[in-house]
């Protein structure tokens, strides 16, 4: 039998409905619940694998192509903050991208220092393409819930990676390039 999230969401509350007075989860909680992770990643996963299948390349590039075509002369900086990732990941997917005709860097302006960075026709191309939403479909689900199911999501997956003991670091990575 194949589950979809809102059968396994439906059967995850049903349970939930019938947990111990004391708070406590039952034994088949931990179960339940690894199974939603592994839907979520398995949504994501593919559909990176089908961007890249159409298009050629992976998602966090189509994502970076799609944020300078709607910010034209962005810089590296500019790039890493509205992906939400580290500066040196941002300036790795740039490089890329230049390095495959899609990109291109300009030193305009009074500051011939910072680099503005332009889609050229390759790239829009791609973009064309590539099957949306360019950030990701996790992305464009979290910005789809309510504040306050953001708010325990955060608060509870907070609790989760503590417990795991995660490098923050691995935050600033594109879930395209994991």
């Amino acid at each position: 039998m194949t589950l979809t999230s809102t059968s396994v969401s439906s059967q995850a509350n049903a349970e939930h409905a019938k947990a111990d007075p004391s708070g406590k989860a039952d034994s088949a909680t931990p179960a339940r619940v690894l199974r939603q992770f592994r839907l979520v990643f398995n949504v994501v996963k593919t559909h990176f694998q089908q961007v890249e299948k159409r298009v050629g390349v992976g998602g966090a590039q189509v994502w970076a192509l799609h944020v300078v075509q709607q910010r034209p002369g962005i810089g590296v900086h500019g790039l890493a903050r509205a992906m939400d990732v580290r500066q040196p990941t941002a300036s790795n997917l740039v490089r890329s991208l230049v390095d495959n005709g899609m990109l291109e860097v300009r030193k305009e302006g009074v500051d011939r220092r910072a680099v503005q960075l332009h889609v050229l026709a390759p790239g829009l191309d791609v973009l064309k393409r590539a099957p949306g939403p360019f950030a990701g479909v996790l992305p464009q689900a979290l910005a789809g819930l309510d504040a306050a199911t953001l708010e325990r999501l955060e608060q509870d997956l907070g609790e989760l990676i503590s417990r795991l003991g995660a490098d923050e670091r691995a935050a600033g990575i594109p879930l395209a390039q994991m």
